[in-house]
């Protein structure tokens, strides 16, 4: 009997996961790549980490959940989409799966985070869209220095920053992103 433990990985996840572990490799650090389901809070303890993805990778929502800007879904998983928690207004960013699937046009929303976890004391760095689309224009976003270098500076020397991103999918493909909305501390 071969024993074979299997672990899958979404496809349009890859794509940011090479995208980020490149520009790692290029800055000389090293890395792994771990599941979402192979990694353990002691995993997350060791040292800082990558979360690529959202409604794939329930790290990502565990630590994402207490910030400003997370990701929410309604009872008929009809509407994904990221949520501010200071506003007392319904959240413009909003996927309706209904539009998704009919169309393959509509836009898509991403987070794209650097901040300190307070359950693990080390630093996350999030890569996360509502659905494919918003995670591969997150994991663009994260490692085209042309796009991220403004929003470092203007950061000064806060070290957490939050941005929610959008970026219009048109036949199934994402366009460049843009910054929707930015928060620091």
């Amino acid at each position: 009997v071969l024993k074979d433990n299997l672990t899958a990985i979404v496809v349009d996840d890859l794509n940011p996961i090479v995208e980020i572990a490149g520009l790692l490799n290029s800055n000389g650090k090293k890395y792994s790549v771990r599941g979402e389901g192979s990694t353990t809070l002691m995993d997350l303890r060791s040292g800082p980490t990558v979360f690529i993805g959202a409604y794939d990778n329930q790290w990502t929502l565990r630590l994402l959940k207490p910030l400003r800007f997370h990701f929410v879904n309604d009872a008929s998983m009809l509407h994904f989409g990221i949520v501010d928690s200071t506003s007392k207004t319904p959240s413009p960013w909003i996927v309706d799966r209904t539009q998704q699937i009919a169309t393959n046009n509509y836009r898509e929303y991403a987070i794209v985070a650097r901040f300190t976890d307070t359950t693990t004391g080390k630093l996350a760095i999030v890569a996360a869209g509502v659905g494919r689309g918003g995670t591969i224009a997150a994991g663009d976003f994260l490692t085209d220095s042309a796009q991220i270098a403004p929003i470092l500076k203007a950061a000064g020397d806060k070290r957490n920053i939050e941005l929610v991103l959008s970026t219009p999918i048109i036949g199934g493909e994402p366009g460049t992103a843009r910054v929707e909305a930015a928060y620091t501390w």
